[in-house]
């Protein structure tokens, strides 16, 4: 009697995921063909360096991208990024992924332009890790139907480190060295007027 509660419950948890964002990572067609500037091993700069991407329907599989209504293109954690690093963890439901948080593009998904190109200056928030790129098509009910990505089923091909801002530019070093001689000359004319109090009371 337990064994078959226990069955039943785990029925309706299974039942209850698929109807609530079910969709699985795993059941997505690699139907979308992309590629990203930066080649394998490159080093970027948040807030400084711009990704160029481009994508399209790959003409060469059997499949049609007449229900493709929007695409959205994101910038994702490669699995050395993700290492112990939950909010960044890889899931098949895509309602609880959490490999691509941050968007580069999103727009209607137009079948006239074979190869859509955008050019993108990476965000200063965007934090020091290894990345790829991936676009995910989505029906008018916004559930992704397809995807495409730069890096191979494995992540391990056309990964590009970002790194993160050092938080130390021209203008800090500037007024750096500005406060720096300011506290000097301050400490300097304080020994001063001391050394001058001191010289009067010995006078007196």
């Amino acid at each position: 009697m337990v064994s078959r509660l226990f069955v039943a419950l785990l029925l309706l948890c299974l039942a209850a995921e698929s109807c609530y964002g079910g969709v699985l990572f795993s059941s997505l067609p690699r139907t979308l063909e992309i590629t990203a500037s930066p080649q394998q091993g490159k080093v970027l700069r948040a807030g400084e360096d711009r990704i160029t991407v481009s994508w399209g329907f790959n003409q060469s599989v059997q499949a049609s991208d007449e229900s493709y209504k929007r695409v959205k293109v994101s910038l994702c954690y490669a699995p050395v990024s993700q290492v112990d690093r939950g909010w960044r963890k890889t899931v098949d439901n895509l309602s609880k992924d959490k490999t691509c948080q941050f968007t580069i593009v999103e727009r209607a998904y137009d079948a006239s332009v074979r190869n859509h190109i955008y050019e993108w200056m990476i965000e200063k928030d965007v934090p020091e890790a290894t990345y790829f790129v991936r676009v995910y098509a989505y029906n008018s009910a916004g559930e992704e139907v397809a995807f495409g990505q730069t890096t191979d089923v494995k992540k391990k091909s056309g990964l590009f480190e970002i790194r993160g801002i050092s938080g130390r530019h021209l203008s800090l070093e500037i007024a750096s060295i500005c406060f720096s001689a300011f506290s000097v000359a301050s400490l300097f004319g304080f020994f001063l007027i001391e050394k001058r109090k001191a010289k009067g009371f010995s006078k007196n």
